[in-house]
């Protein structure tokens, strides 16, 4: 199968991946750009958790006002290297993320930093829904981890789907730009304030 330069450059244009990336995934999908794209998505994906486990300590701490001013958001985006938080692209995806919690309000980065008795009394809800004296018991609790499930993909900030892209979620937006930058990255920490709101 070839494969041309135009469609080498689109791609390219459309993931950030290298040239030979970008060939050997049409290459791979038969010149399906949507499944090439997936490819790459896939191989960034994988090459991001390969660098999981070093460390994040540098970036930056991205401030976002929405329009009129009564609501903003600070969040702090890790990355490995002082170089990797200067550039453009991690900077716009920091904003992209501060855009993303004013927006959609997430109440933690990932399921763990949901206090337990939060996950508990949720799940108590979804029981006492579920439990009707009439399902087996290994029913009820898919019901509730199903439940539960779709609770956290609403109010966790790495399992929400991305607004600029509702096919991907925030881990794989990050994940992404983790595997086009070269650098492990994490969302440490975030605030938001709304003018008004009472706080926790």
């Amino acid at each position: 199968m070839t494969v041309t330069a135009s469609e080498v450059k689109k791609l390219r244009d459309m993931t950030g991946a290298g040239m030979m990336d970008c060939k050997a995934a049409l290459i791979e999908t038969k010149g399906n750009m949507e499944e090439a794209v997936d490819y790459l998505r896939k191989k960034g994906i994988a090459s991001a958790q390969k660098r999981g486990g070093r460390e994040a300590k540098e970036g930056v701490i991205m401030a976002y006002i929405h329009p009129g001013s009564r609501l903003g958001v600070l969040v702090e985006v890790n990355c490995e290297t002082d170089f990797v938080g200067k550039t453009e692209d991690f900077k716009e995806m920091a904003k992209n993320i501060a855009m993303q919690i004013a927006a959609t309000n997430p109440v933690a980065v990932d399921r763990d930093s949901i206090p337990k008795s939060v996950i508990e009394k949720e799940m108590e809800i979804y029981k006492t829904q579920a439990d009707d004296g009439k399902k087996p018991a290994n029913i009820v609790e898919k019901i509730v981890q199903g439940k539960l499930d779709k609770y956290c993909q609403e109010v966790v900030l790495m399992e929400q789907s991305y607004v600029k892209d509702p096919n991907k979620t925030v881990k794989e937006y990050v994940m992404e730009v983790s595997g086009k930058l070269g650098e492990n990255m994490s969302i440490r920490r975030f605030v938001r304030y709304q003018l008004g709101e009472e706080t926790s």
